[in-house]
Formats: structure tokens, C-alpha cells, sequence
């Protein structure tokens, strides 16, 4: 049965399926010898041979589901050019091929999921499935109610407009604020970038859940796997 290359790259655990068309696109990917660079090229599994960086690439037999508590100084790739730590460090004792869901920057800390199924991947930091993150901020200076408001209602960014944000806020001082905020956008800094248009840039930012998981009984640099009852949860919330 033929399929999209990207989503049988992503099936693999190449990388989740966004990041595979950006394989396909910079001319990586080879089928059957030739390289390819049209997304939504069409594949056979069963028949055609598929390369990426001349390495052969094919269904990984178990899917694994990894809960990471993210410390402060690693990046969330699986290789930095710049030679920094990358959270795949992290996971000594994780054999299989694994890459990060979404990506939590160099200074930012808190839950991390990594996996290779990377059709749910995908799914899960497309905005159309709604998974929502929460996050703890705390963000300089003592924030009015007006800006929390412009980021309950969304503030316009380089790449657009946000969608509404769920805001609270825990403590509130002269000097600082913390807040809990609940998107379920995935941007780059997306965090970072909204409080810094209202005024009130981040001091600390740390992930505290995805949809119902959180980092109960995970510490700063530790990981541990999913179980099957949050694994189906999580497919069933994408509608895998």
C-alpha cells in the first residue's frame, strides 16, 4: 500500500513528519537511489528502498514514549551544531532512536516527551488537536490586569497572532510576577515572545504538563517511560 514519504519517514522514527519534509526538501532523502525532494512523494514500503543520508530507514518494530523532567542548559535536539548538550544525553539508559516532541529551549525547564512515533509527534504540536501545555512563568516587574488580558486574548507576534491563552496568576510582587499559562500552540519561545511583547519578559519558565501528564515523582534530569493507559490517552486525544 503506497503512502506520503514524509509520513513513512516519520513512521520509522527518522523524526517526527514536519521535520521529515524538511529532510526531503534540503535533498537528503533517497528512494530507490534517486533523491527526492517533492513532498507528498508517493512510496510502497514493501517495495521501495528509502535512504536518508545514504542510511537505510525502516518500521521500527516497538514504539517508544519517554517522559523527560528537562533541566536548564540542554537543547531539545537530538544533535547541536554548537556542540551544547542535547536532552538525548539525558536518556542513558534508552537503547532505541528517540527525538524530542516539540522542542522546550536552552532555558527553559520542565517536561519533555520524546519518542519515535512520529505520526503522534506530529499530531500532538499541530494546534488543530488542542493538547494543551502548562507552563509556570515568572516574568519581570508586577503585571496589571489589562496585560494578562491581552494574553488571555492573544497578542500579535512575528508569525501572527496567538491563540487564547488560559492565564492565572499564583504570586504577584513589585518586582516580579509568576503565572501559570495554558496554550496549546507550539511556537518557537512562544512563551517568551508573548510576555516580552506586553512588557514583562521572563526571569524563569518551567513545563509542568502535557496534556494530563505531568512531572509527579520525575526530578530535574531524571526520565521514565510511559505506561500503556497514557500512551493510549495520548493517541486517543490526537485520534490515532
Amino acid at each position: 500500500m503506497e503512502e506520503r514519504l514524509q509520513k513513512y519517514l516519520a513512521s520509522c522514527g527518522v523524526d517526527s513528519r514536519r521535520a521529515c519534509e524538511k529532510l526531503i526538501a534540503q535533498g537528503r532523502v533517497q528512494v530507490n537511489g534517486q533523491v527526492v525532494t517533492i513532498q507528498g512523494t508517493k512510496i510502497d514500503p514493501a517495495v521501495d528502498q528509502v535512504t536518508v543520508d545514504g542510511k537505510k530507514v525502516t518500521i521500527e518494530e516497538k514504539s517508544i514514549y519517554v517522559l523527560l523532567n528537562k533541566p536548564v542548559g540542554y537543547v531539545s535536539t537530538v544533535k547541536d551544531p554548537q556542540n551544547r548538550p542535547t536532552v538525548i544525553d539525558l536518556l542513558q539508559d534508552v537503547q532505541e532512536r528517540v527525538f524530542p516532541v516539540g522542542r522546550l529551549d536552552y532555558e527553559t525547564e520542565g517536561l519533555l516527551l520524546l519518542t519515535n512515533d512520529g505520526e503522534l509527534s506530529y499530531r500532538m504540536t499541530h494546534p488543530k488537536f488542542k493538547v494543551v501545555k502548562t507552563y509556570i512563568a515568572t516574568i519581570q516587574g508586577c503585571v496589571s490586569s489589562e496585560k494578562l488580558d491581552q494574553l488571555r486574548n492573544g497578542v500579535m507576534l512575528e508569525d501572527g497572532k496567538t491563540k487564547p491563552a488560559k492565564i492565572k496568576v499564583i504570586r504577584q510582587g513589585k518586582y516580579r510576577t509568576t503565572i501559570e499559562i495554558k496554550i496549546f500552540e507550539g511556537r518557537n519561545r512562544q512563551i517568551r515572545r508573548m510576555c516580552k511583547v506586553i512588557g514583562h519578559p521572563v526571569l524563569e519558565l518551567r513545563r509542568t504538563s502535557v496534556d494530563k501528564l505531568t512531572l509527579e515523582g520525575v526530578a530535574t534530569g531524571e526520565y521514565r517511560y510511559l505506561n500503556q493507559d497514557e500512551i493510549l490517552q495520548l493517541r486517543a486525544k490526537v485520534q490515532l
